[in-house]
């Protein structure tokens, strides 16, 4: 009698067992384990679908490896460079960064390390290169793409962000202004979520470009900046900001990122799944980072 019970509920453990879909385990073993599948980084983030029913939040596992890396769609100059905190699309023909890109985590947003100072140029681009002598003289000031304040972290990083490839001409009231207070809500947007991925660069819009220096350093007309959360439900909000003095609001020059996508024919986030690429960049609002 005693052995017919555990057979019986032996049974039953097991018919209740093949209920259950196997997505199931196969989702938490893959969540658990995320950090030990070959070196790559994981996230398990949230993708809702409006269906008649009502919304239904569907987990996604993403590859976040690299996810900050764009690929530029149209055929222009470019040299990728990767640095201890950001990777660069160096453009030999302008002289600066078609893009720098960078994940910052919130235990990168704040350090120790107070700021180098030591521009330079960079001998791993071909010459002529941008040197300090070609912005003496000029209106125009060293603008980081990369910033040195999401670098205080360690040395070598923070270092490196004063690399001229890093850089591009840049007004200096937009330097210590509007550009420096999204690079604030960056790192403050980090420590929140626990992390953002980030792109921005320079925009040319004229036909002929203002150049400095005797290595003709080209000016931009505008800058971009685009910044992914993959924290929760997933979204994304991007800038652009003319290269010009003045007071600036933030909230007059929010875009989506499709938006800077027609623009700069640049193609941000690509190897995020299409389900969610597709919804964070169609849509951008300020409100959703208060």
């Amino acid at each position: 009698m005693f052995i017919a019970s555990v057979l019986l509920i032996a049974l039953i453990i097991g018919q209740c067992n093949d209920d259950v879909p196997d997505s199931v385990y196969e989702e938490e073993s893959y969540s658990e384990n995320a950090d030990e599948s070959e070196g790559q980084k994981l996230a398990l983030v949230s993708d809702v679908e409006e269906v008649k029913e009502g919304p239904v939040q569907e987990k996604v596992v993403i590859n976040v490896d690299a996810v900050e890396i764009p690929r530029i769609t149209e055929n222009v100059s470019e040299q990728i460079i990767k640095r201890k905190a950001y990777t660069v699309s160096y453009n030999k023909d302008t002289k600066c960064p078609n893009w720098v890109a960078w994940y910052l985590p919130a235990d990168h947003a704040d350090g120790e390390w107070t700021r180098s100072n030591d521009y330079r140029e960079d001998y791993d681009v071909p010459a002529p290169r941008a040197t300090n002598d070609d912005y003496r003289g000029s209106s125009w000031s060293r603008g980081h793409m990369c910033p040195a304040g999401d670098n205080k972290w360690d040395s070598d990083a923070m270092s490196e962000t004063f690399l001229l490839s890093n850089m591009c001409p840049q007004d200096r009231s937009l330097n210590s202004g509007l550009w420096n207070r999204v690079e604030t809500d960056c790192r403050r947007w980090a420590q929140k979520y626990g992390g953002v991925y980030i792109v921005c660069g320079p925009l040319y819009y004229n036909k002929e470009h203002e150049v400095i220096g005797l290595n003709k350093v080209v000016v931009p007309e505008a800058f971009y900046k685009v910044i992914l959360c993959l924290e929760g439900k997933p979204k994304a909000i991007g800038f652009i900001v003319k290269n010009n003095e003045g007071a600036k609001k933030k909230d007059q020059y929010v875009n989506t990122v499709d938006e800077i996508e027609r623009i700069t024919k640049i193609d941000f986030f690509p190897s995020l799944p299409d389900s969610i690429e597709n919804k964070v960049e169609a849509y951008s609002n300020l409100e959703d980072w208060r």
